[in-house]
């Protein structure tokens, strides 16, 4: 049986399976229904610095080989994860955790993570920079350079732990992005985040969703996520955490040979619950079928 194992900026995952933000919650809902020990973390849910209740409903709706969604970031805020969130989520799952972190200044990234960097459970810090920057004029941190660079800084300077950048693939150029956030000292990239998409009612005549676009995920943008994980790979040094349209075994083996040292898994939690525990129940029968030893060897083999 081959060694599932792989290391994430210097800490050991017993398997590279990480359940995506926004789509586990904070843990604890999913221990309800399987040990969610098995896993090799998980991204808790979308972080910020204040309370947000999000945008207006209907906000996800399905779609073929995927979903859009506009969610806007609800969550309780960054204080109440603390007291609330974390010590529920610790009854459950004894490894470090992925704290997703969003935001809307430079200075409201800095708050949020500096103040989970403190918490014992957290292990690394997933840094969204998909978010638009308020004080910049509405673009995303995560379509200029400069700014992207700007906040992996700002994060850096008042952290101790793993920072790992989540980048939009909303860009033309990824790779620039990519370099800009290890440049400016970021441990990690994960990449993609969901692509912008639309649908229309044909009765109604108008938008799906109340925001008219959202992020747009599942297995239909699989190949566009494996491209970018390839490319950023190939040009970085730090880890690559890669994810877009993960949904089987075979799919993680795909991730890992483009570059990805570990791999998470969005939208197919929401189809299927117990859809990472299968695919980390699968993996060893996977690696067998292809004579894969460890998957640690494989790590940007099709480069």
């Amino acid at each position: 049986m081959g060694k599932i194992s792989t290391n994430l900026c210097g800490i050991e995952l017993d398997n590279p399976i990480i359940p995506a933000s926004g789509t586990f919650g904070y843990g604890y809902e999913f221990a309800e229904l399987y040990d969610i020990n098995i896993l090799g973390t998980f991204s808790f849910k979308g972080t910020t610095r204040d309370p947000r209740f999000g945008n207006a409903t209907p906000r996800i709706a399905e779609c073929a080989s995927g979903m859009l969604n506009a969610v806007g970031l609800q969550n309780p805020g960054v204080e109440k994860v603390i007291s609330e969130e974390l010590p529920k989520l610790k009854k459950c799952f004894n490894k470090p955790v992925m704290a997703n972190v969003s935001g809307f200044a430079v200075e409201e990234y800095a708050y949020t993570c500096q103040k989970l960097d403190k918490e014992e459970q957290v292990g690394w810090l997933e840094v969204n920079i998909s978010c638009p920057n308020v004080h910049g004029g509405g673009m995303s941190f995560g379509t200029d350079p400069k700014a992207a660079a700007e906040v992996t800084k700002a994060v850096k300077a008042v952290t101790t732990k793993p920072v790992i950048v989540k980048l939009t693939p909303n860009v033309t150029d990824i790779v620039s992005m990519a370099k800009a956030c290890e440049d400016a000292g970021a441990d990690g990239i994960s990449l993609i985040n969901t692509m912008l998409g639309m649908r229309i009612d044909l009765k109604t005549r108008k938008p799906v969703i109340a925001n008219k676009m959202g992020g747009f995920s599942g297995s239909a943008i699989f190949p566009v996520a494996l491209r970018m994980v390839y490319q950023v790979a190939n040009a970085v040094k730090i880890p690559v955490v890669g994810m877009g349209g993960v949904s089987s075994a075979e799919d993680v083996i795909e991730m890992m040979l483009a570059g990805a040292t570990a791999v998470e898994v969005g939208a197919a939690n929401l189809v299927d619950p117990y859809i990472c525990r299968d695919i980390i129940e699968e993996l060893p029968g996977v690696m067998d079928k292809y004579r894969i030893n460890t998957l640690s060897e494989i790590i940007g083999g099709a480069r």
